[in-house]
């Protein structure tokens, strides 16, 4: 005979008052009691509940105990087995996979006539099964709680059924009060539990009634049972979109709803809770509509608009709750239950501005962490740099990207395009700060590399020389080079670095150019001292005494400085290097930005720039204390970075702003992303010595993977576009390329040649030939777009249009890929890519000096391929600092399933 439940009603129902819903008469079993979520969390139940569980089930583990702080849980394969041996249970917790929970509940409700309740913690139960469940229980007066939920509890009572209610201290949280909270997450009731007691609200009993599809005890059940527990003065809610469990249902006592979900109105699948998937009318939006109108508020309650009643208030936000409650409450004439306790204030533990200057409000102060997080956080207070997590870096970079839509690369978030409008100087730190150098820096960037390009009686200047008289390319001439400024060569500037960095790693010093920090603080000993200070052999250098008069000069603000000139001896052109690299990384550093690897290793970087833009230059030009008869003082103070490669590749100084084009090129020319060639050999360099132990990784030789990489297709093709040029405008009568009224028919010239192309095509294709790609067009391609470009060349048709700039072989470039379109040749308007812009504006640059035969073709390919080895230079070095810090041994290799055996 079915159990008689609440009279009224049109369905069973045998819970009449919350008061009933967990107390410390049930007796619980457990099924699935061994699984995984249970042994975690049925011994903190059920010593919370003073033993409230009879015994557990878990089939083949008869005689197994579970163990817990108030006593052992005998264990059984079956429900029917416990109770032969004397254990009675009137409630059911069920943790059974999805596929067992009904015949689970089945099990439960047949061979025991005393069942009063099943609490149904597995999610995602299927809806036919849930239906089943639903007509057993009404059939045999059973009441079902879930599923998908955490249980239920009761704070007056001290017992907790099912899952974690109250996490795993329920007794800080199950606080007694007067408030009954009924929520679709399990998780958001201890939350809402814990935030009501900052505003003095204690608890009654709290139901997580779960959100799967079907929900059992659902709404109006509850409704029935609060209004019978004289305990309970109002409710809390937190209600989720899907179903219609909340409309129209009469509370009788003070509500506050928290209806979320907005989100999920565009959803097409389940997110989290299988049933909070609105259908026609109970989004969450439908929903607040509901409680506004039950509530009679107009709106929605927030700390700006608080709409409340004495009925209840609707909240989108939890930590709306506690106030909405408070507000509700006192329109009823109630206060809270004690005195509040906390708030919902955000007390950070750590904190990191980043060097940001925040606004007040949110520039928060940190709070001591508990025990025993607190010594972990001062720990890691003490820990200088950031940490970065290893992983295996093929094909992967956390320096640069490469945009597959736009063919747009950024390194460390800035667009090349971005920083070919910036000076090398600003440019050349990013790899390592992950910032564009401030004035301060650049100065002190333009006196660390220019100090390293004057190679005089250096044997990376004899390498290069000899690599360059055999006939070797540019990349080639310049490796010959790196490979003489190996670890021995940087070993003293990279200790002079960790020595700057232990000295003041302690001080309170946040900024590198802080002149005004007190330095009678930092105490060196002997051995450190020494260190710094310049050695015999250095007595005929120049270099160390123009470095330090130059940051003088120019502005160039260093602590660090400042403390190697306070020592009173000459010191090191090393330690220069060094105190400038620290000062730059110092910000960064403190902030957790970069590693202390990086910052350690930053002279290493900077020396290699300078000795790559130095061995571009034949050895003629490099004399003691000048370069190309500039004198050493010169080059520190009228001469950019950007001036010097142009000095580089053209033997002469530039006349006012004809270094641009070069800075903007080499801007561009960056990166191409972690996929590229040169990419690809500076990191597969890093793999091949181990990162993982990076004091063995040579970053000369990383350096050299990039050069190695580099070639006449990948790097040198700008030089095709070069001769591609000078073939087009061959015989024609040019004298400035600069100025539009050249006289040139270009749109003539342009589609003259796209017919011979074309012809070229179909004769090829006749006989089965290839024709050759035009340099300078085609790549990259946007699939499917009438008109292909490269974002590098319209960024420069913009600067140029903006600075009335013009440029006849770009502007001849342009005009050519519309008449391959317009004759046929091409199916789209191709695209005139980076390496047609290299050309344009290389040519252009050196046009009067090739045809007064003061620079040949030969000249201006090596020129060509210089300025690419210059922009990818500073990628790389982005590329080998990321692998150095984030990758793993030999983690570029290709696993020999993705290899292919070619006949």
């Amino acid at each position: 005979m079915r159990r008689q439940g609440v009279a009224g009603l049109p369905y069973y129902l045998g819970i009449n008052s919350l008061a009933e819903i967990a107390t410390r008469q049930d007796r619980i079993v457990v099924l699935n009691a061994m699984g995984g979520e249970s042994r975690r969390v049925t011994p903190m139940s059920h010593a919370y509940s003073g033993g409230n569980v009879v015994f557990g089930v878990s089939p083949g583990r008869r005689g197994e105990i579970l163990a817990t702080p108030v006593g052992d849980i005998p264990i059984y394969n079956n429900v029917r087995e416990g109770m032969a041996d004397g254990h009675r249970f009137d409630t059911g917790v069920v943790y059974l996979p999805p596929s067992g929970v009904r015949d689970g509940a089945a099990e439960l409700i047949r061979v025991n006539r005393d069942l009063k309740k099943i609490i149904i913690i597995t999610e995602k139960v299927a809806v036919h099964d849930a239906r089943e469940i639903r007509a057993l229980g009404q059939a045999n007066g059973v009441d079902v709680i879930g599923g998908n939920c955490l249980g239920v509890a009761d704070s007056w009572n001290r017992v907790r059924i099912g899952g974690g209610l109250g996490g795993d201290s329920p007794q800080e949280v199950l606080l007694k009060g007067s408030v009954a909270i009924f929520s679709n997450s399990g998780g958001f009731t201890t939350t809402i539990a814990q935030y009501l007691a900052t505003e003095g609200w204690g608890t009654t009993a709290l139901i997580s009634s779960g959100k799967d599809v079907y929900i059992h005890y659902a709404a109006r059940d509850f409704a029935h049972a609060f209004r019978n527990d004289d305990r309970s003065k109002a409710a809390v809610l937190y209600v989720e979109p899907g179903g219609y469990y909340e409309h129209a249902v009469d509370f009788g006592k003070p509500v506050v709803a928290c209806v979320v979900g907005r989100w999920k109105t565009k959803l097409t699948r389940a997110v989290g809770h299988a049933g909070a998937l609105a259908g026609s009318g109970d989004k969450a939006e439908n929903k607040e509509r509901w409680f506004i109108e039950a509530f009679g508020t107009g709106g929605i309650y927030t700390p700006e608009t608080p709409a409340a009643s004495a009925k209840g208030a609707l909240v989108t936000n939890i930590a709306d709750i506690p106030r909405a409650l408070t507000e509700v409450m006192r329109l009823n004439g109630v206060d809270p239950d004690f005195a509040p306790t906390g708030s919902l204030a955000l007390k950070p533990w750590m904190a990191n501005d980043q060097g940001l200057n925040l606004p007040t409000d949110i520039a928060l102060p940190t709070v001591r962490a508990m025990a025993p997080y607190d010594a972990q956080i001062n720990a890691l207070s003490g820990q200088v740099g950031a940490v970065i997590a290893r992983q295996p870096m093929k094909d992967k970079s956390g320096a640069s990207v490469m945009d597959p839509k736009t063919q747009e690369a950024r390194i460390h978030g800035h667009s090349v395009l971005d920083l070919a409008l910036e000076p090398l100087e600003a440019v050349f730190a990013l790899p390592l700060v992950r910032g564009i150098a401030g004035p301060d820096d650049r100065v002190l960037v333009n006196i660390a590399v220019a100090a390293e390009e004057i190679l005089a009686g250096d044997a990376a200047l004899a390498a290069a020389e000899a690599a360059r008289e055999a006939g070797n390319a540019p990349n080639v001439v310049l490796a010959a080079a790196l490979a003489m400024i190996g670890p021995k060569r940087v070993e003293r500037a990279l200790a002079c670095s960790r020595a700057l960095i232990d000295l003041f790693a302690r001080s309170s010093l946040a900024d590198g150019h802080d002149e005004g920090f007190d330095l009678s603080s930092i105490t060196v000993d002997d051995a450190t001292r020494a260190l710094f200070l310049a050695a015999e052999a250095d007595a005929d250098d120049p270099r160390p005494e123009a470095m330090m008069q130059a940051a003088s000069a120019g502005g160039g603000k260093s602590v660090f400085l400042t403390f190697l000139a306070g020592l009173g001896e000459r010191v090191s052109r090393d330690a220069i290097l060094a105190a400038i690299c620290t000062t730059i990384a110092w910000r960064p550093l403190m902030q957790k930005r970069i590693t202390r690897l990086t910052a350690e290793t930053m002279p290493w970087y900077l020396r290699l720039y300078g000795v790559m833009i130095g061995a571009s230059m034949p050895a003629r030009h490099h004399q003691p204390g000048s370069l190309c008869g500039i004198p050493l003082e010169d080059r520190f103070g009228a001469w950019s970075v950007a001036d010097v490669c142009f000095l580089a590749i053209t033997g002469r100084a530039p006349k006012g702003e004809e270094a641009l084009p070069l800075q903007i090129l080499i801007g561009l020319l960056i990166s191409n992303g972690p996929g590229s060639i040169t990419g690809q050999g500076a990191k597969g360099a890093v793999a091949a010595d181990g990162p993982q132990t990076p004091e063995r990784v040579q970053i000369n030789k990383a350096m050299l993977g990039f050069l190695t990489h580099s070639g006449f297709s990948h790097g040198g093709n700008g030089y095709e576009g070069i001769a591609f040029l000078l073939e087009q405008f061959r015989g024609v009568e040019l004298k400035d390329p600069t100025v539009p009224s050249h006289g040139l028919d270009l749109a003539a010239m342009a589609r003259a040649l796209a017919e011979r192309y074309d012809a070229e095509k179909a004769a090829a294709k006749d006989v089965g030939a290839e024709v050759p790609a035009l340099p300078g067009v085609h790549h990259p391609v946007f699939r499917g777009e009438p008109v292909n470009f490269d974002p590098r060349e319209r960024f420069i048709a913009a600067f140029m249009e903006r600075r009335g700039d013009y440029n006849v072989f770009h502007a001849f470039y342009r005009e050519l890929v519309q008449a391959m379109y317009d004759v046929g040749a091409s199916p789209y308007v191709f695209c005139v890519n980076v390496d047609a812009i290299i050309a344009a504006l290389l040519l252009a640059l050196f046009w009067k000096e090739y045809k007064s035969g003061h620079l040949n073709e030969q000249d201006l390919e090596t020129a060509a391929f210089t300025v690419f080895l210059y922009g990818r230079m500073i990628g790389s070095a982005a590329e080998i600092d990321d692998h150095l810090n984030r990758g793993r041994n030999m983690d570029t290799r290709t696993p020999p399933s993705a290899c292919e055996y070619v006949v």
